[in-house]
């Protein structure tokens, strides 16, 4: 399997090991652009892989916290008392880079940037960039590509 993420149309398509076409989805990167420098608000671009699949068995809209479950279930009303929060939902992939220099190691690398492909609010508009840096999806999109690809899985993002 492997994730191609395409920057200027906002997707992502996931393809079996022969280069077939299995699904593709609506996703929002980067409201910044791209970059790889730490601290840009950037989404990188390169070759990355799944490093860690977090939240199996959680309830979707479950939020997530530093990789964690806080407790909580996304719901518009909670959306409204934090308004300023960056919200991760449901399921986290976690991207580590694979080219040194590049989107790995120094103040370049993708794992220690916290890069994730992750669920958002459904009200979140998607196929437009808005994110700070990181891939969303729509939960429901999010929950099909989790148990679809394992950990390891090869994701290129291209701009």
């Amino acid at each position: 399997m492997k994730i191609t993420i395409h920057i200027p149309t906002q997707t992502l398509a996931l393809f079996d090991d022969s280069g077939m076409l299995l699904r593709s989805y609506s996703v929002s990167t980067g409201a910044q652009g791209v970059g790889e420098e730490s601290g840009s608000l950037c989404t990188p671009r390169g070759k990355h892989v799944i490093r860690a699949k977090i939240g199996a068995g959680q309830p979707e809209n479950t939020v997530f916290v530093k990789r964690r479950p806080t407790g909580e279930i996304y719901t518009p009303e909670l959306g409204e008392q934090h308004p300023k929060r960056d919200w991760i939902l449901t399921r986290v992939l976690w991207l580590c880079g694979q080219e040194p220099g590049y989107n790995r190691w120094g103040s370049c690398d993708t794992m220690r940037r916290y890069i994730y492909i992750h669920g958002t609010p459904d009200a979140t508009p998607m196929g437009t960039p808005g994110s700070h840096g990181c891939v969303r999806m729509r939960n429901a999109d999010l929950l099909e590509l989790f148990e679809l690809v394992p950990a390891g899985t090869a994701v290129d993002i291209l701009a």
